[in-house]
């Protein structure tokens, strides 16, 4: 055993919610977030809402899936999932390695589109895709009429965060 112990930081550490008018910027907590791989025909996973009542289901691309809560999943539980959704999908967990962004308001659109093509008005609620946003890749999914998840690689969460910040100035 190493006499090293691991620090474990949030990626985001002391970046403080932001408020400006008519849009948030805030910091998602790091729980747990699983990507979830079936074959491309798949289209859903009917079993997956009974064995992960805490976790939300969010389309990345076709028999693909990322669930994410906001508490993180004892391994236990983990293993469980697993093993009852083996016959149709595998799991990954990602929650060490990626990070979720709320943008929220009435002008969290406007915000993200200073950055990214994807029109996101058309977008109904529970929609997602994965785009760029600036030169960052995001995955995007809208979870409310006026609010916005981001998830990013842990890596890119600081400099998306400030861009974000920068995109949401003219609102001050």
């Amino acid at each position: 055993m190493s006499k090293y112990r691991v620090t474990l930081r949030p990626a985001l550490d002391g970046k403080q919610p932001i408020q400006r008018n008519g849009v948030s910027l805030e910091a998602r907590p790091e729980g747990t977030l699983l990507h979830l791989l079936a074959p491309p025909s798949t289209n859903e996973l009917p079993c997956f809402s009974e064995y992960a009542a805490n976790l939300s289901l969010r389309p990345v691309s076709p028999g693909q899936w990322f669930a994410v809560g906001d508490t993180a999943l004892p391994h236990a539980d983990l293993q469980a999932l697993a093993s009852s959704l083996k016959s149709e999908a595998d799991i990954v967990d990602q929650s060490h390695g990626r990070i979720r962004i709320l943008v929220r308001g009435p002008m969290a659109m406007r915000v993200l589109a200073k950055g990214t093509a994807v029109d996101l008005a058309i977008f109904p609620v529970g929609h997602s895709a994965t785009t760029l946003i600036g030169h960052i890749t995001a995955h995007v999914t809208r979870i409310d009429e006026d609010a916005f998840e981001l998830i990013v690689l842990r890596g890119f969460a600081e400099s998306l965060w400030d861009e974000l910040v920068q995109m949401s100035l003219e609102f001050s």
